[in-house]
């Protein structure tokens, strides 16, 4: 954890500004630097990203960690691999693209699982479990989870404040509450392919 002399707020965070252009997540007041993405988490990001601004206005569709979600907890932010944020956070995230606490959830955040070992792995327990209890408790109403490993897609709906899950895979189309009209199968988006 990068040393702070104190625990900083998260509104302190916000301000924080070390002359580098590391990112962090704020953890119990603390700064943990956040490390580089896979070039495969990249690219599957991106290739979502690139299919998602088809559908809606290209400015709403934000990559891999260009946009920070405030959250209640521990550690006070993330940074998803690719958002879909809504008109009205627009404005608002024109000097800092975070979104707060006191703005309507993203439409959709959908994180790419690095690789791991198991299921007690933290890169596994870090999609799967934490950040799906953040994203719930933040009323983000679709969450979706690409496991490149597993070869599966795994899509949250947020129902009466708890998320359903569909895990998809091969060629198993994609159902989604927030882009019904999406037509992308698990194993094009695993793929990740032009």
């Amino acid at each position: 954890m990068t040393y702070t002399p104190v625990k900083l707020t998260f509104e302190q965070y916000l301000e924080y500004d070390d002359g580098t252009d590391n990112r962090y997540e704020l953890c119990n007041g603390g700064l943990i630097p956040m490390p580089p993405e896979s070039g495969e988490n990249i690219w599957i990001a991106l290739w979502l990203m690139y299919e998602l601004v088809q559908l809606v206005d290209r400015r709403l569709v934000l990559p891999t960690n260009c946009c920070e979600l405030q959250v209640v907890g521990k550690t006070q932010n993330r940074f998803p691999d690719l958002v879909v944020i809504r008109e009205e956070h627009l404005e608002p995230t024109k000097k800092r693209q975070t979104i707060t606490l006191n703005m309507a959830p993203p439409r959709l955040v959908v994180e790419v699982v690095s690789p791991y070992r198991s299921q007690k792995d933290e890169n596994y327990r870090r999609d799967y479990i934490d950040k799906l209890h953040k994203y719930e408790q933040r009323g983000i109403p679709e969450y979706w989870i690409i496991d490149p490993q597993a070869q599966l897609v795994t899509v949250l709906v947020l129902v009466n404040g708890r998320y359903q899950k569909t895990e998809f895979s091969g060629l198993q189309r994609l159902v989604s509450r927030t882009f019904p009209q999406l037509e992308l199968t698990a194993e094009q988006v695993l793929q990740a392919k032009w």
